[in-house]
């Protein structure tokens, strides 16, 4: 049936629902990855958000449960220009249109995703609310910006887990405070001879230090990263005693712990293909990222934080480290498609650092 995407803005877009989900509001935002579609719907990252999907075609190979980036839809709506009617893959479980049905997240296709993708670019990411009539638009323009309004409060306390878990029987034990990880964060660590002790994201600094940590990796997650002051009170109690790592937002977290400061990005990174410069080696990395704030450089004055790497699209910085203590963090996933191969040493860099 008809279905619509209502921005905040006034402005929407036709298209066609396909599942039985009838209304969903959040934050619009768009990705630029031709693959991974699986991971993006369950990556924690992405908790609140509606996702436009740049790439014309999604749902070539269905879903697989191996393939989940969490163990559950994180999304809040998906929009597409075209869904496949013949997903094919010898692994495949079910296909795209069934599991979001399944998880309760309405799918809108025939969208004209590349006009839409540009009023995001030009005017910034916004509150939208798929429905399937336009019966009282002002009434849904208030509704999609109240439904990005409520994205600005502490989202990780919804994703983090809640106890804490033990993954692996490795040599290194990696404390690994949980702001909304991914399974493939774990399995990267895991596979490195790594013991991983994942804790929820409001444990403090005195429990960590209990477990007696080699390392400590502060997980990527979702939302403003200066809503969750636990967390950075947590950091900045451990910065010193323990070598840290931090990705996504907890890349964040951390640079706050040390007395950076943040600032919004108009609409952020979000795909699998974004390059970042290695300011150390000059080498080039293609990098999975999901991130809507970034670290301010006017901010880094005498915080002892030195920046390493930058992205060459918007020039932001992309990672850090302390000059002194054994810290350092990145925006990007080191473990996500292509870092698997192309950043994913940077984990065997942090396990090298705690000897």
């Amino acid at each position: 049936m008809n279905g619509y995407l209502v921005l905040e803005n006034g402005r929407y877009f036709r298209g066609k629902l396909l599942n039985d989900c009838r209304m969903a509001g959040g934050e619009v935002v768009f990705s630029t990855a031709m693959i991974s579609y699986q991971d993006i719907i369950t990556d924690p990252s992405y908790y609140g958000q509606i996702v436009v999907m740049t790439y014309p075609l999604v749902g070539n190979v269905g879903f697989n449960e191996k393939s989940f980036a969490s163990r559950a839809a994180m999304v809040k709506g998906l929009v597409l220009r075209e869904a496949t009617d013949f997903p094919s893959h010898y692994e495949m479980e079910t296909d795209l249109i069934s599991f979001l049905n399944k998880s309760e997240i309405p799918v809108l296709t025939g969208v004209d995703t590349r006009a839409l993708t540009r009023v995001i670019r030009h005017e910034g990411s916004m509150g939208g609310l798929i429905i399937d009539n336009l019966d009282d638009k002002e009434w849904m323009m208030e509704k999609a910006r109240l439904a990005a309004e409520e994205l600005q409060g502490d989202l990780v306390r919804f994703v983090s887990r809640k106890n804490i878990m033990k993954f692996g029987n490795g040599t290194k034990k990696i404390v690994l405070l949980d702001l909304g990880t991914k399974k493939g964060v774990i399995d990267s660590l895991v596979r490195r001879d790594c013991e991983v002790i994942a804790v929820p994201a409001n444990t403090g600094a005195r429990e960590i230090l209990r477990l007696h940590p080699d390392g400590i990796l502060v997980s990527d997650g979702p939302g403003d990263p200066g809503a969750i002051g636990y967390a950075i009170d947590t950091c900045r109690e451990l910065l010193g005693k323990v070598a840290l790592l931090g990705v996504g937002l907890g890349h964040q977290i951390l640079a706050l712990a040390m007395g950076a400061s943040i600032l919004r990005l108009p609409y952020g990174h979000r795909g699998s293909n974004h390059p970042v410069k290695n300011l150390e080696n000059n080498r080039v990395y293609i990098t999975t990222q999901n991130h809507g704030f970034s670290l301010e450089e006017s901010s880094l004055s005498g915080t002892g934080i030195e920046v390493t790497m930058r992205s060459l699209n918007d020039g932001s910085i992309e990672g850090i480290r302390h000059q002194e203590m054994p810290v350092f963090s990145l925006q990007f996933d080191p473990e996500g498609y292509p870092g698997f191969s192309e950043t994913g040493f940077f984990y065997d860099d942090f396990i090298r650092q705690i000897g």
